[in-house]
């Protein structure tokens, strides 16, 4: 197993950096786009996977992944309008170390970045390196582009 870091490029999200930080640190957000969807748009790059019985609660969220088992997410750290830190756990072959920076430009305006440290095998670096590093700017571009409330 190796660490390989993913970052994504930085996005600008039309928002308060406070209210952006507040939905994002609560994972009981994620379930109403779960259900119009969400999920299945992030994973649209890979059909392969497939996930199902999708819970949360403010720290943590857990689904199944098809061929893979259980998974789980659970946020580990916050930095108050600043960090999320973000870690996984559960049955997968791959551990994660996630953060959300959040960066104050102005009242209305928020710069935000997603980077990723993912442990894995050679074997699963060569099978999915080129759609990680694709896929972190995908979510950055999906997160910056919530409809914040």
């Amino acid at each position: 197993m190796g660490i390989t870091k993913y970052v994504s490029d930085i996005k600008i999200v039309q928002n308060n950096q406070e209210i952006i930080y507040n939905y994002l640190s609560n994972f009981e957000n994620l379930s109403k786009y779960v259900n119009e969807g969400l999920l299945e748009k992030m994973t649209e790059k890979i059909p392969q996977i497939q996930i199902s019985n999708f819970e949360s609660d403010a720290d943590s969220c857990r689904f199944q992944i098809s061929g893979m088992g259980l998974a789980e997410i659970r946020i580990i750290e916050r930095e108050p309008a600043k960090t999320i830190k973000i870690s996984s756990s559960g049955s997968l072959p791959v551990g994660i170390v996630f953060w959300i920076q959040l960066l104050l430009v102005d009242a209305y305006e928020t710069k935000l970045r997603l980077t990723l440290d993912a442990d894995m095998s050679m074997m699963i670096k060569m099978m999915v390196n080129k759609k990680l590093e694709e896929g972190i700017n995908s979510m950055a571009d999906m997160l910056a582009a919530l409809p914040y409330r």
